[in-house]
C-alpha cells in the first residue's frame, strides 16, 4: 500500500512539474510577442523653438577652455552637430556624458554640451567629469532661442546648418533615436510609426460586423 503510494505521489509530482514547464513556455511565448510588437521609443519633441527642417540659429561663442565655437551655418568638416542642453545639478545628465561620449565616437558626429546656472555649480561639474574634449558652452540665450524647457534635450543640425531632428534625451535609446529619425527623414520616430501606422490602414469600405 505503501510503494503504491509512493509511486502514485511521485506520478502527480511529474505531471505538476510538467504542468508548470508548460506555463512558463507560454508566458516566455507571450513576453516574445510583447517585445517584437513593442515600438521603439524615441525622443519627445516638448519644445516650441525652431522646428525640424528650419535653419537653427546661428551663433559664436566662446567655451569654457577659451576657444571659440560656431553653432548653426555650414559645418567646414561636413559633420552633422548634436546640441546637447544640460545643467550641472541634473543628475540624468550627469548619467548621460559617458553614454554621449560613446555615441560620438561611434557615429562620427560633434557634440557640443550648452548648459546655464551659476558659475560654482559648472567649476564643480567639470571638476567631477572630464569632457575628453566635448566643447562646453555656458550660455542661457542659446537655450532660449532654442526655446529649451526641460534637459537633457537634444538638437541634430546637419552639415548645411538645417535642424534635422530634437527631443528629450534622458537615454542612449532617445539619443541614438534623434540619429535615426535624421537618416528616416522624419521630425522623430513616433512621427514615423504614426505614418507607417497610418499608411497600414485599409483603404476603402470597411467589412461589416458579423450578425450575432
Amino acid at each position: 500500500m505503501i510503494n503504491e503510494l509512493l509511486v502514485a505521489s511521485s506520478i502527480l509530482q511529474w505531471i505538476a512539474l510538467c504542468a508548470g514547464g508548460v506555463v512558463l513556455l507560454g508566458i516566455a511565448r507571450q513576453v516574445g510577442l510583447l517585445h517584437e510588437r513593442s515600438a521603439p521609443l524615441g525622443a519627445m519633441i516638448t519644445d516650441h523653438g525652431p522646428g525640424i527642417g528650419d535653419k537653427a540659429p546661428t551663433f559664436s561663442i566662446i567655451d569654457v577652455k577659451g576657444q571659440k565655437r560656431q553653432i548653426g551655418g555650414e559645418n567646414a568638416a561636413g559633420n552633422e552637430t548634436m546640441l546637447l542642453f544640460t545643467s550641472p545639478t541634473c543628475p540624468v545628465c550627469e548619467k548621460l556624458l559617458p553614454i554621449v561620449k560613446s555615441v560620438a565616437r561611434a557615429e562620427g558626429i560633434s557634440v557640443m554640451l550648452i548648459s546655464d546656472g551659476a558659475e560654482e555649480e559648472h567649476k564643480a561639474f567639470l571638476a567631477k567629469h572630464p569632457l575628453d574634449g566635448l566643447p562646453y558652452v555656458i550660455s542661457a540665450e542659446i537655450g532660449m532661442r532654442f526655446q529649451v524647457g526641460k534637459v537633457p534635450y537634444g538638437v541634430l543640425i546637419d552639415s548645411a546648418g538645417v535642424i534635422k531632428a530634437k527631443g528629450l534625451c534622458n537615454t542612449r535609446e532617445h539619443i541614438e533615436s534623434l540619429l535615426e529619425a535624421s537618416r528616416i527623414g522624419h521630425a522623430s520616430l513616433q512621427e514615423y510609426l504614426a505614418k507607417t501606422n497610418g499608411s497600414a490602414q485599409p483603404t476603402g469600405h470597411s467589412t461589416p460586423p458579423l450578425a450575432m
